[in-house]
């Protein structure tokens, strides 16, 4: 028998050996989470009002899928403008790793929005499993913010037409922003999203058959509710929504009206929240799924 050379099948063997790339005008794909049973059950707070004005508080039992369900994380930034924001998140992204740590086991998807930051994140198989999910069409246009509209800035509980900082000094600020990346506290791993962009974020959630959203961070009186990915937005676009009460901090300045405490004037942005939006839950319900539910039946 005659023997090949090595040298004569090498070229072979190299083609063989060398890394596959996409098709030209084909981005490669990344591995998403898997969909595991489990379902969470989500004590959410609303309130309404009698037409003698009469608040009343009610509570009820949502049942959310963990694979239909994602975290948004808003605006946790790794420092701020304002002295006393920065501290208030500081204290608050060691709390909220281990709500979303406990989240991310049982199969909820985590994604990351800090805005402005996405250069720190260019490259990242995070970014990039946002940016790679297909156009999907809107019920109604996703806007780059959202803003309160006439009626309900008549009805806001809060003045923070001044920025709301309640630093002792305050300052203004004209140079860029000096936030870099999403505060070191919060772990970016895994199955994970970033993204800053209302229109990804729609787009991967219709993707992975996401229609839960629960949505934590800063601040309460402007990003939560403003960004192309908050609180209206989301809202609007047919999404089961939620806020995490204990788990958010406001732009108010107790200098102002109503003249509260800053804790007081979060607690009244909450409110408005279960009022005019949707309903608020504290983070312990995410930590769990209903006893049961994450098997599978054999």
């Amino acid at each position: 028998m005659r023997r090949r050379s090595f040298l004569g099948i090498l070229p072979g063997a190299l083609e063989l050996a060398a890394p596959q790339t996409p098709e030209f005008g084909r981005e490669a794909p990344l591995p998403n989470r898997p969909k595991v049973p489990g379902t969470i059950a989500l004590r959410a707070r609303s309130r309404s009002a009698d037409p003698s004005g009469n608040v009343r508080i009610s509570e009820r039992v949502l049942r959310w899928e963990v694979a239909q369900t994602a975290i948004i994380i808003c605006d946790m930034w790794d420092t701020h403008t304002c002295n006393l924001s920065a501290q208030r998140v500081a204290a608050m992204a060691p709390r909220m790793n281990h709500v979303i740590t406990a989240s991310r086991s049982l199969g909820v998807m985590i994604i990351h929005a800090p805005s402005d930051t996405m250069k720190y994140y260019e490259g990242t198989p995070q970014l990039l499993r946002m940016q790679r999910a297909p156009m999907a069409s809107s019920p109604t246009p996703i806007v780059t913010r959202c803003p309160r509209d006439s009626a309900e800035e008549r009805s806001f509980p809060i003045d923070d037409t001044a920025g709301g900082c309640d630093d002792p000094i305050l300052k203004d600020w004209t140079g860029p922003y000096p936030w870099k990346r999403e505060h070191p506290a919060l772990d970016v791993v895994g199955f994970d999203g970033v993204s800053d962009n209302g229109q990804e974020i729609y787009n991967f959630c219709k993707q992975e058959g996401i229609a839960n959203v629960a949505l934590m961070g800063v601040h309460t009186n402007i990003c939560i509710l403003n960004r192309s990915f908050g609180v209206r937005q989301m809202t609007q676009l047919g999404f089961q929504v939620v806020l995490v009460r204990d788990l958010t901090d406001s732009m108010y300045d107790p200098r102002t009206r109503p003249f509260v405490s800053h804790a007081r004037g979060t607690e009244l942005v909450i409110e408005h929240i279960e009022s005019r939006w949707c309903p608020s839950i504290m983070s312990e319900d995410l930590t769990r799924v209903i006893a049961g539910t994450d098997s599978t039946r054999s």
